[in-house]
């Protein structure tokens, strides 16, 4: 469930700010990729995939 959250997010990001990240020393780019990605995972996409798997697993446990 984290990579489905982590590597969108991340490619989203890096088409997003690609421009601006390249200027960036690795370090730096990956300090910004990592402040940015790390909230939008936990608190946007994680609690979703927990509502989405949770509903799957009830959904086989009643047939």
């Amino acid at each position: 469930m984290i990579w489905l959250a982590v590597f969108p997010t991340l490619t989203a990001l890096n088409l997003a700010l690609g421009g601006w990240l390249g200027t960036l020393t690795p370090v730096v780019r990956t300090f910004v990729l990592a402040t940015v990605a790390v909230p939008i995972v936990i608190y946007g996409f994680m609690p979703q995939l927990h509502r989405l798997r949770r509903r799957v697993l009830t959904r086989h446990d009643h047939e």
